[in-house]
């Protein structure tokens, strides 16, 4: 389908991704979630046409209560409008007393200069606040945007692609058997996981988090595409990465499961070696990787190649494999 060729290309989705991320941030968050709501805001902010009406009325103030220091507080609350306004007022008095208007323009041009009537702070504080919704609107819009293209989008695509190869592989997957270690008389696994890789899923990737009984995190694991080979798509995947996170080590361990042609090229299997320790892709192979705490067993449960033109064994049709996880005793150091 067009469209869903489309959202293939980055700056396509990127794109989407921001106008998403604006309507999140701007519309969904920024006027119906949390609406910014200004409370006694200065009168610097007013237009030309309010502010006039606001000094009018501050003058019509001090003609009743003679009160210089509100007068000066007023005007000066106006910053920049004030002489404009004033000067309208001079221009334009309508009913107004103009004695009242002169009296008023006096007191404010010849108030003594010191420590201002309304403390600056409050013009400042108004802009600060303004300046810091606008950037945590656009923090989240930002976030949103980043959200969306980083995870969403890559999902959208994978499952909604023409050939269905996420689809195909999840069918393959739930009617796969995960191993029944108790029936084997061993200690049954924390946690145990099946995944399937199809010819075409080219965003295959799959990650498992890793829980104690309790509900404790332990860690993460998951395989994904190390290598592929040839040109075009989809793409031909010549090996996968299986690693394993513990949060009480310091590094991730990979093991790198090599197709027949990728172990025996001694150019491939010299750059995959060095990714993690390289095994060869068999069915009912076993690999195990082992943290401070955590013990993964890997098992190839079936797998096919794929057929030409590309030299044979060298890709994947389709991999299924089981991870199985149990808890290591810490050894104290």
């Amino acid at each position: 389908m067009k469209g869903l060729d489309l959202l293939k290309k980055p700056a396509v989705a990127a794109l989407l991704a921001f106008l998403a991320g604006l309507f999140l941030g701007l519309v969904v968050l920024g006027w119906y979630a949390w609406p910014v709501e200004w409370k006694d805001a200065d009168p610097s902010y007013l237009n030309a046409d309010y502010a006039t009406d606001y000094l009018r009325m501050a003058i019509d103030s001090h003609r009743l209560s003679n009160d210089n220091e509100i007068a000066i507080q007023r005007y000066q609350a106006l910053g920049d409008l004030g002489p404009t306004a004033l000067a309208a007022i001079l221009d334009n008095p309508g009913s107004m007393d103009t004695n009242a208007i002169l009296n008023f323009k006096d007191v404010v041009e010849n108030a003594v200069s010191g420590e201002p009537a309304t403390p600056e702070a409050e013009p400042g504080t108004t802009t600060t606040a303004k300046i810091a919704i606008i950037v945590i609107i656009l923090v989240l819009v930002g976030a949103v945007g980043f959200f969306l293209f980083k995870y969403i989008l890559p999902l959208f695509r994978r499952f909604t692609s023409d050939d269905s190869a996420a689809r195909r592989a999840q069918n393959l997957t739930s009617q796969t058997q995960m191993t029944n270690y108790e029936a084997m008389g061993e200690e049954a696994p924390i946690a145990q996981f099946m995944t399937t890789y199809v010819l075409g899923d080219d965003l295959f990737d799959d990650s498992f988090s890793i829980e104690a009984q309790t509900g404790e995190f332990l860690g993460e694991c998951g395989i994904g595409i190390s290598e592929t080979i040839g040109v075009g798509e989809p793409k031909k995947v010549t090996a996968f990465e299986v690693w394993l996170f513990d949060k009480n080590d310091i590094q991730t361990v990979t093991k790198v499961l090599m197709s027949a042609h990728a172990y025996n090229d001694p150019a491939t299997f010299q750059r995959l070696e060095a990714k993690g320790e390289p095994f060869l892709l068999e069915p009912g192979k076993q690999v195990v990787l082992e943290t401070k705490a955590l013990q993964l067993v890997a098992v190839v449960s079936e797998m096919k190649y794929a057929g030409e033109p590309l030299p044979e064994k060298s890709h994947m049709e389709r991999l299924t494999l089981e991870l199985a996880v149990w808890p290591k005793e810490i050894v104290p150091e």
